[in-house]
């Protein structure tokens, strides 16, 4: 079970600050980027995301994406940044996380994966030897399949929460799903 377990929960990708991964010896930082960052229609960051990967990277934070999205999306979304990238990176399968952390010059010991699927982004960050950040899904899709699969890592965050009480509780959904559906 502790493969699908992540190692800290956060309300919003902008809670992750540059301080809190130096805290945590974490110098290198992989995120996926549906439901993550932005929900799937945003096709490019705002400007709160851009503040934030800038803060990072003033930190000395390497960062990269690694998402199972295709090319077009991907490349689209990082046209602005110049992040390293890579698309179809077939999570929870570990290849790419760790050939990422690799090229991004970083230890697996002091990487991290952030994202919003236990089952794609925590299994995937655990099986790379990387340590998994889990926020909650900006927009949750509705089809037959996602519900099953939010269902289960609903149990999963209770036995999770259970021996981290103080962990902010990320299945009442994201604050950022506010920001985009009235927009």
């Amino acid at each position: 079970m502790a493969l699908f377990q992540p190692d800290h929960t956060f309300l919003c990708y902008r809670d992750v600050s540059a301080k809190f991964l130096r805290e945590q010896g974490i110098d290198a930082l992989l995120l996926d980027i549906d439901n993550t960052l932005a929900p799937y229609e945003q096709p490019t960051p705002d400007a709160q995301i851009r503040a934030w990967l800038q803060s990072l990277s003033d930190a000395g934070i390497r960062v990269a994406f690694l998402s199972n999205n295709h090319a077009e999306r991907v490349e689209l979304f990082n046209k602005e940044l110049g992040l390293p990238v890579r698309y179809d990176a077939y999570k929870p399968l570990p290849r790419q996380a760790k050939l990422m952390v690799k090229r991004l010059g970083a230890e697996r010991r002091r990487a991290a994966l952030m994202g919003d699927q236990i089952f794609t982004d925590v299994l995937c960050a655990h099986l790379a030897g990387l340590r998994a950040f889990l926020v909650p899904p900006i927009v949750d899709r509705t089809d037959r399949g996602t519900r099953f699969k939010r269902k289960m890592e609903r149990k999963i965050l209770k036995r999770y929460y259970k021996k981290h009480t103080n962990a902010p509780d990320i299945r009442g959904g994201s604050p950022l799903t506010k920001e985009y559906t009235k927009a």
